[in-house]
């Protein structure tokens, strides 16, 4: 028994030291050494996220809300940002990693996780950080449930993964699929509950769109910060459900394509 335990603590910690080095090496080669390096892992998703907020705060009178228009973006597009990017840096991303492959310790779902991780890490702050400065300019005010809202981040940070997964060992096994998640996402966008609130819609379009496992995060996320104002419509358990499918989608897809990897 207590070599087991030693054996699981030695594993856990080689695992962790091959996902800390694989970052290390993504954030180097994605964002270089010169200039601001790695803050544009967050700069990035801040200038975006900030430059919609405050696209919609100066033609808030032509998308007629009722609710302050800076945090309804703000926790709109910031889920955007987190599933999309995570899922479309998962496309593809074997191919261009590949000899890291041949050491025996790194593997393919380390390279999954390892661009996960970094997407994020840069959505979280990026929403933390873009929160802190418009609450201090006035433009926010500060979240009415908190915890509401970590819960909501962290089953859209698990969607995100298992989401990533999937397309990652898909864009891999099928160019079709390659070439066309791209336009998938873009659909996907503007049903992902980011431009409306379900309370909003008619009943039977209402029903529909709780199908869409993204809209049941983007109502808890803004319950969490609007509170009373917003009836949210929302079932964080059936977020949770479809994640552990997609996960476990994920993960069989996963195991057939290294079997794949290893007949080759």
């Amino acid at each position: 028994m207590i070599d087991k335990v030693l054996f699981l603590k030695r594993s856990f910690s080689i695992q962790c030291t091959v996902i800390s080095a694989l970052l290390m090496r993504e954030v180097i080669t994605r964002y270089g050494r010169n200039n601001l390096g790695f803050m544009w892992l967050f700069f990035e998703p801040m200038l975006f996220t900030a430059g919609i907020s405050i696209l919609w705060y100066f033609t808030r009178g032509a998308h007629g809300l009722s609710l302050p228009i800076i945090p309804f973006a703000l926790t709109g597009y910031s889920t955007v940002l987190l599933w999309r990017n995570a899922s479309t840096r998962c496309a593809k991303a074997i191919e261009p990693n590949i000899s890291l492959l041949f050491h025996r310790n790194v593997t393919v779902l380390d390279l999954f996780i390892t661009r996960v991780l970094l997407e994020i890490a840069g959505a979280t702050i990026a929403l933390i950080g873009l929160s802190v400065i418009f609450i201090s300019l006035g433009l926010m005010k500060i979240p009415s449930d908190i915890l509401t809202m970590i819960w909501g981040w962290l089953l859209f940070c698990w969607f995100a993964f298992s989401l990533g997964l999937i397309v990652g060992v898909m864009t891999e096994v099928s160019e079709t699929f390659g070439r066309t998640w791209g336009l998938l996402t873009y659909l996907a966008f503007p049903l992902s509950g980011a431009f409306f609130m379900v309370e909003w819609l008619p009943h039977s379009a209402a029903q529909w769109m709780l199908l869409i496992p993204m809209v049941h995060g983007t109502e808890m996320l803004r319950e969490g910060y609007f509170g009373p104002l917003v009836n949210a419509h929302y079932d964080a358990s059936y977020f949770a459900l479809i994640n552990f499918v997609m996960l476990f989608i994920g993960l069989a897809l996963l195991t057939r394509f290294k079997n794949s990897l290893g007949e080759e």
